[in-house]
């Protein structure tokens, strides 16, 4: 069987994570991406998390171009940028997450490419917007977190504005876009029209924030962070993180005389409250010292028999061996020829009719005279922009 985007072409010119997790997405469904790289490669070929390489390879590189093909461009040169837009022709879709501009510059502007292809969903991603006072800045996950009062959500009060530890920005933008593009393609099918779609850090992180900000908007009550480790900013006893005999767990919004009880802490006999925000602090603390009498295994028996919602603090050990994530089999690997085996997270979502699945990412250039015989170009031609610095090969 075939993915459920089998047959679906697109051009992929976006480097770091927010397009190049939306395009693995989507390679994982089964579309054709062709990465176009410029001659030294994606900005992530050259950087990782904890400057982590395996055999010369980037950590974070592999993690967000499984599934794709290399060609490496040289877009300033007239042969070139003639491929790209041979390349951009023959598909569905184009992804850039360049600063606004840049495409223009290059000759690959929207106003352009819809001129020649009608029907292609052009989709740009970047920080800020394509427009407006913070155009020109430079956009990235951390910025568009601050920017957007995350860091104020996050820690325990009277610390410093704390951000999440990982690329929320930058994910939630992949999956925008990955919706976008869909929501595009279903467009044209009826219309036979594309169309221009435009995705930012900015309005990424605040949509992840909608709650939180909607409530705001309409009390003008600010969040205010727990001093003890409440699970929330806006919610109150007895939600949070407990430390446990020989770890650390957590409760969500339950009947506080329930966990109370359940802990061995008398004095909340009665009391239904979900959501205590009177005195939370000192609320959370006066159950404490239950949860710290017992280990997290034995607390966590005792609370799904009551069916209250609670769960461990797994650590990323912890995680990946968790029966349940065994069992989703999220957990994907693929082979590499120079870094061998690859363990990741594979795809989240399941299909019963057209299943994804894991392909290995492309070296630099890996496909460049494959993609271009594809669109058209000779062999000689293909060596003459070898030898010019037109496209690289091979160079990972």
């Amino acid at each position: 069987m075939s993915g459920a985007l089998q047959g679906l072409r697109i051009a992929d010119f976006s480097q770091l994570v927010q397009g190049p997790n939306a395009t693995q997405m989507l390679a994982d469904m089964g579309a054709d991406v062709i990465k176009i790289e410029p001659l030294h490669g994606d900005w992530q070929r050259n950087w990782s998390l904890k400057d982590a390489y395996i055999n010369g390879e980037s950590v974070s590189f592999l993690t967000f171009n499984r599934g794709k093909r290399s060609i490496a461009l040289n877009l300033k040169d007239p042969h070139g940028k003639e491929a790209a837009l041979k390349i951009i022709r023959s598909s569905d879709v184009l992804l850039e997450n360049f600063r606004p501009g840049v495409m223009d510059r290059l000759g690959l502007g929207y106003g352009f490419l819809s001129s020649i292809h009608p029907k292609l969903i052009y989709c740009a991603s970047c920080g800020w917007g394509q427009d407006g006072p913070y155009v020109t800045r430079p956009g990235q996950d951390l910025l568009a977190q601050a920017m957007a009062g995350v860091l104020y959500l996050n820690g325990k009060a009277g610390d410093p504005p704390t951000p999440v530890g990982m690329g929320i920005a930058d994910i939630t933008a992949s999956f925008h876009i990955v919706s976008a593009i869909l929501a595009g393609l279903y467009h044209r099918d009826r219309t036979a029209e594309g169309q221009r779609i435009d995705i930012n850090l900015l309005n990424s992180v605040l949509s992840l924030a909608t709650q939180e900000a909607t409530l705001y908007m309409n009390t003008r009550s600010e969040p205010e962070r727990s001093a003890a480790g409440i699970g929330h900013p806006c919610v109150g006893a007895p939600m949070g993180v407990y430390k446990t005999r020989d770890g650390y767990m957590v409760v969500a919004m339950m009947p506080l005389g329930k966990v109370a009880e359940l802990v061995g802490i008398d004095g909340f006999e009665g009391n239904d409250s979900r959501n205590m925000l009177e005195n939370r602090d000192e609320v959370k603390r006066k159950l404490e010292p239950g949860f710290a009498r017992k280990t997290t295994a034995e607390l966590m028996e005792i609370f799904l028999e009551a069916d209250i919602w609670a769960a461990p603090v797994n650590t990323f050990p912890d995680m990946e061996s968790d029966p349940q994530v065994r069992h989703n089999q999220i957990v994907a690997s693929f082979d590499h020829p120079k870094v061998k085996q690859f363990r990741t997270i594979g795809p989240p979502i399941r299909f019963s009719r057209s299943p994804s699945s894991v392909k290995r990412p492309p070296l630099l250039g890996e496909h460049s005279r494959e993609i271009l015989k594809e669109i058209g170009y000779a062999d000689g031609d293909i060596e003459k922009f070898s030898r010019d610095g037109v496209i690289a090969e091979n160079a990972g």
